[in-house]
């Protein structure tokens, strides 16, 4: 028997970090028929605190990387604040993922796998959806990444 996303989360040992207040007026979270969308979430770890720093000048690939997981797992832990469950999500629809990076940096879409490979490992074939990688010149607070998505319910 398949595992369920949550069952999947607690297997591969990852602990979700505190749920972001937003930053400004918007909703972390929305419903709108079978859809959620969550807006744009940055690397929060368990402390609360964010990573920081501009890719390919302060922090490398990898490490922005590691940062792309970290957001997928803060964008988790506000699904589960607002559903409950993980179980609740049938697939993810679309992940867009912005990288705040030196004009020459040019692995956008390495970085967001960070983000990408925890939602296919959460809930399989159905965690990989639609996606956008891009550069940006800065993102909020010096973030590495900032990730928005939208997820179908079950």
């Amino acid at each position: 028997m398949q595992q369920t996303p949550d069952q999947q989360l607690q297997e591969a040992g990852f602990t979700l970090p505190p749920q972001p207040k937003p930053g400004g007026i918007y909703k972390p979270f929305l419903q709108a028929g079978n859809l959620i969308y969550v807006s744009g979430h940055g690397p929060v770890m368990e402390d609360g605190s964010l990573i920081k720093g501009k890719v390919g000048f302060d922090i490398n690939a990898d490490a922005a990387k590691l940062a792309a997981r970290q957001t997928g797992l803060t964008i988790l832990a506000t699904l589960k604040a607002g559903l409950g469950s993980l179980d609740k999500i049938k697939r993810v629809i679309k992940v867009f993922g912005m990288v705040n990076c030196t004009l020459d940096f040019e692995q956008q879409p390495y970085v967001i796998n960070g983000c990408s490979e925890l939602f296919a490992q959460i809930w399989g074939e159905d965690g990989i959806g639609v996606r956008s990688a891009v550069g940006m010149g800065s993102l909020p607070g010096n973030i590495p990444v900032e990730i928005e998505a939208i997820f179908e319910l079950a």
